[in-house]
């Protein structure tokens, strides 16, 4: 503060300010003098300054000072007040910002191990072109260079008996001459007789077909980085289906992805969720259809009137006006409009790459006795055959499950490879199936399904007749499912690498797991099993680790490594727990099936030697104690012995 400026008028009191400062209550334009009021334009006025400010009103000097703090403090107030706000919105969006770090290094660890697989599979096929040049080569040079040495010792016979008989002729005729030119004209008859090999008897043709435009093509499209520039924050959803709907009558919902700026996003794959909860508390079951350009559609169907909330998430964060205040209503069949299926349901979602990294390698064992019992199928679409099948499970009743993918079908047998039945029709309506993955029975007798590309499971009776399904708006790409000691359903979604625990009504329980290389986390995840202490044990794919969990979702145990050593893994993917506890692994591209104890250390292997695997997937034990395998390379399962 520059204490030494006063009034332009007021000279002769310079020196006294100088001298002796103004105190806290002095006017600042007349040194010395007392402030006694402040007036409408909130100037300090003294006896001095209430002629230049006559006509205003003026107030008290003790009254403003404390208006002005008290108008300070809740100025002061309600900036500190954003301070929770701002550190709750630092802590989460910091959290983002470590999940987006973590899907980095996560998608590049899977970059370059898709490439290296790549790498390896083409050194391999590059050898056996190299391989089958030599042995090409070799064939046809043998028979070359024998017709040449043939020729070439002719030749020189020929050569030496006639420079031998040229010169026994250039001598003079006589008796002692005589054996000698007769010895020479029997070889001279004999040579002119050989038999040899003028014509060739082989080629010299050793041409190389490599087609490598396709392969550029597929090289050049090989791989895509899926995201959008969504937010939950400026998205909308808009639709009759948003406030109210009809009692037993699909209802829609169109949901618009935008921004951070408000615009209009123009393309798909946004992770949605969508809930519409009951007065109870239960979830009603629908589902969300990608149009590929920004904006999706839920379709639900509520089967009984009353007060709902529908809950509309992008990336777990809810969109503007979510949570919605529904109601459902009843109306007669004869005063309603029929509605037809939304257009967003006949629409067919984009087809998924397998989640495979390439073919997988043949490995050859050498165990002193094969533990196969039977094997069946071939590649094919009718009973007994297969095309993909992935998923297996083992009923109490005697039965094997096989969830055949490429053919949209469960197919059912007795322990002893005996075809029963079959179900299933391929399409994306309820009770239809669109690559069905997982399998698993319930207790009550029900057959669950993991059904990839309709995103939810689906259960049908012991007979194959549809039920009802669950996860639907949850799941992005159910693989494998299991059943728990409570009759729970556990989900493994493959895509979202989050492990699910339904009720068999549908009702979700828990969920844990996320995208990333931490034990908690999970790259590609395909199956599950359960032990007799209820914990879940879990095969990562891409992190080539057996993981096992609590019901809630706690880590108890990881094991394994990227190998080909005795407890490591190249991907495994079927797993099942014997009642010991020792944990049975189908390791897919090593091609074996590998068996651990309860703490995770390695036993064995099951001996496949005789007719080896070529990427096995799901497995199961059977009621009569033997390891049931879908071998998905052959399409065939194999039953093999299993000594607990």
């Amino acid at each position: 503060m520059e204490a030494h400026q006063h009034s332009p008028d007021s000279s002769s009191e310079e020196c006294t300010v100088l001298e002796a400062p103004p105190g806290k209550n002095t006017c600042p334009q007349h040194a010395g003098k007392k402030v006694f009021a402040f007036d409408a334009c909130e100037c300090a006025l003294c006896e001095d300054c209430v002629s230049d400010h006559e006509e205003h009103p003026k107030v008290p000097l003790s009254q403003a000072l404390e208006q002005h703090r008290s108008s300070l403090q809740e100025r002061l107030g309600a900036v500190q007040n954003r301070l929770p706000q701002i550190s709750d919105a630092l802590t989460f969006i910091k959290e983002i910002l470590q999940q987006l770090t973590n899907q980095r290094g996560s998608i590049e660890e899977d970059i370059q191990s898709s490439f290296e697989d790549l790498h390896k599979q083409l050194d391999v096929r590059k050898s056996v072109l190299l391989m089958e040049l030599e042995v090409t080569y070799g064939l046809k040079q043998k028979v070359l260079q024998a017709q040449v040495d043939s020729l070439s010792r002719g030749e020189g016979d020929i050569i030496a008996t006639c420079t031998q008989t040229e010169e026994a002729l250039a001598g003079e005729a006589c008796v002692a001459s005589l054996q000698v030119e007769r010895e020479l004209g029997e070889r001279l008859v004999e040579l002119a007789s050989l038999r040899l090999p003028y014509q060739p008897e082989e080629n010299d043709q050793l041409d190389l077909q490599l087609e490598t435009d396709g392969m550029r093509k597929s090289i050049h499209n090989l791989g895509t980085i899926v995201t959008t520039s969504a937010v939950a924050s400026q998205s909308e959803a808009m639709g009759a289906g948003l406030e109210q709907c009809i009692v037993g009558h699909p209802a829609s919902v169109t949901i618009v992805t935008r921004d951070k700026s408000g615009g209009a996003c123009k393309s798909g794959n946004a992770i949605l969720s969508a809930e519409v909860f009951t007065p109870d508390g239960s979830i009603v079951d629908g589902e969300i259809v990608d149009h590929k350009n920004g904006t999706y559609e839920f379709v639900y169907t509520v089967p009984k009137e009353g007060d709902f909330s529908l809950a509309l998430r992008l990336y777990d964060q809810h969109i503007k006006g979510s949570p919605f205040k529904l109601t459902v209503t009843r109306v007669s069949p004869s005063t309603t409009t029929r509605r037809g299926k939304s257009p967003g349901q006949k629409k067919k979602g984009s087809k998924r790459a397998s989640s495979a990294l390439g073919t997988p390698r043949r490995k050859t064992q050498n165990p002193i006795e094969d533990d196969l019992i039977f094997r069946i199928g071939t590649k094919g679409r009718n009973k007994g055959e297969f095309t993909n099948l992935q998923g297996v499970a083992a009923s109490s009743s005697g039965r094997i499950l096989i969830a055949d993918s490429n053919n949209q079908c469960v197919q059912i047998f007795s322990n002893e490879g005996e075809f029963k039945s079959r179900f299933g029709v391929r399409g994306r309506s309820p009770g239809q199936l669109q690559r069905p993955t997982g399998v698993a029975v319930h207790p009550s007798g029900d057959i669950i399904i993991a059904d990839y590309d309709n995103k939810w499971v689906s259960i049908f009776s012991c007979e194959g007749k549809f039920k009802a399904k669950l996860g639907s708006g949850r799941l992005m790409g159910p693989k494998g499912v299991s059943v728990d000691q409570n009759g729970h359903v556990i989900v493994v979604d493959n895509k979202a690498c989050t492990v699910f625990i339904f009720q068999l009504t549908g009702k979700l329980i828990t969920k844990f797991g996320s995208r990333g290389n931490g034990d908690k986390q999970f790259a590609g995840p395909h199956f599950a099993a359960v032990n007799q202490n209820n914990e879940i044990i879990v095969t990562d794919f891409h992190n080539h680790s057996v993981k096992v969990f609590t019901p809630e979702g706690e880590l108890v145990l990881k094991f394994g490594s990227n190998g080909e050593g005795n407890g490591q893994f190249n991907a495994p993917t079927g797993v099942a727990v014997d009642v010991n506890g020792n944990i049975i692994v189908a390791d897919w591209g090593n091609s074996r099936i590998q068996v651990f104890d309860g703490t995770g250390s390695f036993l064995s292997y099951i001996n496949t030697s005789a007719d080896p695997l070529y990427g096995p997937q799901g497995l199961a034990l059977t009621s009569d104690g033997h390891v049931v395998v879908a071998d998905s390379g052959n399409h065939c399962f194999k039953v093999y012995r299993y000594l607990q």
